[in-house]
């Protein structure tokens, strides 16, 4: 029978921010989204004052002043290098490993791993990197996922690691999980079975598949197949094609003059060509998008969108750089104030397969440039704070109201040679 486990690092931004921080142990803490705005991160302390998920940040001040939570910016570059050690520890355990996101995975399981196994990897990662996890194990992912999430809700009695494949009574388990919680069944979806008189995971099991496909398609018989132990969702080890690159973000403060919002969009560029440079990517179509603030009605609306197919499929910064800055001047209208811009790479095509035409000789120079400072950039800075720029970027601390808000942002502890912590005796 194949096996199949979900590992999923509890309240990870969270986690991160206490890994390094022991004082926040047992704190109840929260991590924001970009410009400080929402909540998307909460400990279990956090959870337990009523705090909920997305929450703005401004609706939960009192809360916040009378516990003591402790906030916290997002720190995306940590979260991602935790998440690469916390990933590297798992591929080195089992035959085959889905990333399904920064926190979670999905492992294939070799012969002779029991819950005793699961354990004592839960225990690993949380010594080699202090992020304490949580352990499903099904022979489906469906069934991983409702395994991982009973172990997770259920910590004081699972100890973190629950095994459906071993359990006496999984059907038990299904009885008491709503529609609505398992993976997959949004709100939507969960509204419509309890219109056909399904609302646990165990009637959603024992349902008829063909008034199921006939109701939510071929989506909900695989899985009203997987809760019966059938697997319909193959283990993706590689990452699927893809088939465009965004980079945008929200402003700090409005913006209004052309030479910030070309400012923000060459970092955005720059930003968009150095991952598919990573991808071994060609861009071959682009598009340059411009925001005013919806939620300010009381401002003039203004948002345009602007696209074109390159002559020439690329990834070079310089050449994107231009083709952007001129489709943003296309675009741009004096007397809004925006609230972001953005760049989409489209239609991208393999280097190694792409066809140029006879007499096409591409700019070898410019690529190779562009792959040195990337090697550059990866071992010395990171993606949010490279070393080498490009003037038309700007600089990090020229404090240009595009830049996001991030004042409560903690150190890079593990990609800054000056912000590595330090240990006293």
């Amino acid at each position: 029978m194949t096996r199949l486990a979900l590992v999923d690092c509890n309240n990870f931004f969270c986690s991160c921010e206490r890994v390094f921080n022991p004082a926040l142990m047992g704190k109840p803490v929260v991590v924001l989204s970009n410009n400080d705005g929402c909540i998307i991160s909460r400990s279990d302390e956090a959870k337990a004052l009523g705090i909920p998920m997305g929450a703005p940040l401004h609706e939960q001040q009192a809360v916040i002043r009378k516990h003591g939570v402790h906030v916290f910016s997002s720190n995306y570059t940590l979260y991602g290098d935790m998440s690469a050690r916390v990933m590297s520890i798992l591929r080195d355990e089992v035959p085959a490993i889905e990333v399904y996101s920064i926190d979670e995975a999905f492992l294939q399981l070799p012969e002779g791993f029991t819950e005793e196994t699961a354990r004592a990897l839960r225990a690993k990662v949380l010594q080699w990197t202090g992020i304490p996890v949580c352990i499903g194990i099904g022979s489906t992912k469906l069934l991983a996922k409702a395994a991982n999430r009973h172990a997770k809700k259920n910590k004081t009695v699972t100890g973190g690691v629950f095994d459906f494949t071993s359990y006496w009574d999984p059907d038990g388990i299904l009885s008491g999980m709503e529609t609505g919680d398992l993976w997959g069944v949004g709100k939507n979806l969960a509204q419509r079975l309890r219109g056909m008189g399904v609302k646990t995971a165990l009637e959603f099991k024992q349902a008829d598949p063909a008034a199921i496909r006939k109701s939510m398609g071929v989506i909900g018989e695989r899985m009203l197949r997987e809760l019966n132990g059938i697997p319909c969702m193959e283990l993706e080890e590689m990452p699927p094609d893809r088939k465009g690159v965004m980079a945008s973000r929200s402003f700090g403060s409005p913006v209004e003059g052309l030479e910030e919002l070309e400012e923000a969009l060459a970092n955005h560029v720059a930003r968009a060509s150095e991952k598919i440079r990573r991808y071994g990517l060609l861009a071959t179509s682009m598009e340059v998008f411009l925001r005013t603030n919806r939620f300010k009605k009381d401002d003039p609306q203004y948002c345009p969108g602007i696209g074109i197919t390159l002559d020439r499929p690329t990834n070079s910064t310089a050449e994107l750089m231009a083709q952007a800055r001129d489709l943003l001047q296309q675009i741009y209208r004096p007397g809004y104030r925006y609230k972001k811009t953005g760049i989409q790479l489209a239609h991208l095509v393999a280097e190694d397969e792409y066809q140029p035409e006879l007499f096409d000789r591409p700019k070898a120079s410019v690529i190779h440039v562009d792959k040195i400072v990337d090697e550059i950039n990866r071992r010395m800075g990171d993606p949010k704070n490279p070393v080498i720029t490009r003037a038309s970027q700007g600089t990090l601390r020229s404090g240009k109201g595009w830049q996001m808000r991030s004042e409560r942002h903690s150190a890079h502890y593990t990609t800054d040679w000056k912000e590595l912590p330090e240990a006293r005796v």
